[in-house]
């Protein structure tokens, strides 16, 4: 395991929760992962590429998430990993096969307490059907907020009343509107095009 500046393997521990480490330690070492820890991206929080010729399993995890959704989200990429070694191609990416090993996965760590309540009561209640994404279900990703370091001026799109103001990355700036289902409408100011945003998108409120 490297992260992207080449740090020591041991450096993995700062960005999990106590007692994660040595848990998490068998599993990349019996598959002999190549763990790499990135910059933030927006449309996903990890990754996960399969061994093929001379290449290692390879799993990339965003390192601005707090250490609860750094170990959700390896523990997903593992997942990955384990089901393509049992299946190869021959199943849907967050299909039963792979819902299966992400709930065993889970299931071992929520017996150790490493978790805060909140969050393991959360997991628990989506074990059964664990969403494609963390950033899918947006239960799981309101209690985990709660983890993360106060930004200010920063706030979830459903914390915004209709007609007030965002901003995103970029400086593009967004009028909030109505819910639809599960998403927000939101107009786009320079384009008036409108766009759907789930609720627990963070954004930059403005005056």
């Amino acid at each position: 395991m490297m992260p992207s500046n080449e740090a020591p393997i041991r450096s993995l521990s700062d960005y999990l929760p106590a007692g994660a480490f040595e848990l998490v330690m068998p599993y990349l070492d019996q598959y002999n992962v190549h763990l790499t820890i990135t910059r933030s991206r927006s449309t996903v929080l990890g990754d996960y590429r399969n061994a093929y010729a001379n290449k290692n399993h390879r799993i990339s995890i965003n390192g601005n998430l707090n250490p609860f959704a750094f170990l959700i989200t390896l523990l997903h990429e593992l997942a990955h990993l384990i089901t393509f070694i049992r299946y190869g191609n021959r199943v849907e990416s967050h299909g039963r096969e792979w819902q299966q090993q992400f709930g065993e996965l889970l299931k071992q760590f929520l017996q150790t307490r490493i978790f805060p309540d909140d969050v393991s009561l959360q997991l628990r209640s989506s074990i059964a059907r664990p969403s494609a994404s963390s950033c899918a279900d947006a239960s799981l990703m309101r209690v985990l907020r709660r983890y993360d370091p106060v930004r200010q001026g920063y706030c979830l799109v459903e914390e915004l009343v209709s007609g007030e103001r965002f901003a995103i990355k970029g400086e593009r700036i967004f009028i909030r509107g109505e819910k639809v289902r599960t998403r927000i409408k939101a107009i786009e100011v320079t384009t008036g095009k409108v766009y759907l945003f789930s609720p627990v998108y963070e954004v930059k409120k403005l005056h």
